[in-house]
């Protein structure tokens, strides 16, 4: 079975000046177990497309994997009930498999669900203090647009949201989309990781407000400057500073703010009091 992006669905649109027929492309959700060594970690409500990118993206932000090299074997096997990213991995990361297992029980949709204490929820995270990437001012202010150029699913259903990888004075060069903003953060890692992009050469942008998992993601992931189009919640603020990230959010309308590390950013003269 192939599982499409999108599907149709007629109904009826009422408004004030009466109802009529209507016919909407509607983003498709589908179950997405990622299996290890033939037992399940996690399930996810996701898109169906993109799957490997999507699953070795979640194995790099989840500490599973820390490089390509360490999975032996992949596949993606779709079914009617859903979709299984299937991973056999070195024996060397046995430990590292067995400690996120006992911390995800169960289906998950986002980077905290299946954790079984408080402190699992501040887990330490990688300092990329020492990442020595520098944007301007334009290039932060362009990245919302740049991104919403690249969101053809959501050009159909008006449902998605996107991440994107921003590389200095080249705009959007990497872009994927899911129903779950998590999902569509952990498939650019994947894609990124895929195709040889380092993750500290440039910004990862969000259509989406900035929660704990998603600077989680970023740190793992290796990148010092994250872009969203809403606002950050304060304790994805805290870990940002913790971490040596630059956090820059209501990126949109031809400005932005910045909460934490600005140094990474060009500034005029005139701009700061």
């Amino acid at each position: 079975m192939v599982w499409a992006r999108s599907v149709s669905a007629r109904g009826v649109s009422v408004q004030g000046e009466g109802a009529y027929p209507v016919c909407r492309a509607l983003p498709e959700e589908v179950p997405v177990a990622m299996v290890f060594g033939g037992a399940t970690l996690a399930v996810m409500m996701a898109s169906p497309g993109d799957i490997e990118d999507f699953a070795i993206g979640f194995a790099l932000s989840e500490g599973v994997i820390s490089g390509l090299d360490q999975i032996e074997e992949f596949e993606v096997a779709e079914q009617a009930q859903g979709i299984e990213a299937r991973f056999w991995l070195r024996a060397d990361r046995s430990a590292a498999l067995a400690a996120r297992r006992r911390f995800m029980a169960g289906p998950v949709g986002c980077g905290l669900c299946g954790i079984d204490s408080l402190e699992q929820a501040g887990r330490e995270l990688p300092d990329v203090s020492g990442v020595a990437l520098r944007l301007t001012r334009a290039d932060v202010m362009g990245a919302a647009d740049a991104l919403r150029a690249q969101q053809p699913l959501h050009d159909q259903t008006r449902a998605t949201h996107a991440a994107g990888f921003l590389r200095p004075g080249a705009g959007i060069v990497l872009a994927r989309e899911d129903v779950g903003r998590h999902n569509a953060l952990d498939k650019l890692i994947g894609a990124m990781v895929r195709q040889g992009d380092d993750p500290g050469t440039g910004a990862l942008v969000v259509t989406s407000r900035l929660s704990v998992e998603l600077v989680q993601k970023c740190a793992m992931a290796g990148s010092a400057v994250i872009i969203a189009v809403s606002a950050p919640t304060a304790h994805a603020l805290r870990l940002a500073e913790g971490a040596g990230i630059t956090l820059a959010a209501f990126a949109r309308g031809g400005g932005f703010d910045v909460y934490s590390h600005p140094h990474r950013i060009r500034f005029e003269v005139s701009d700061v009091a």
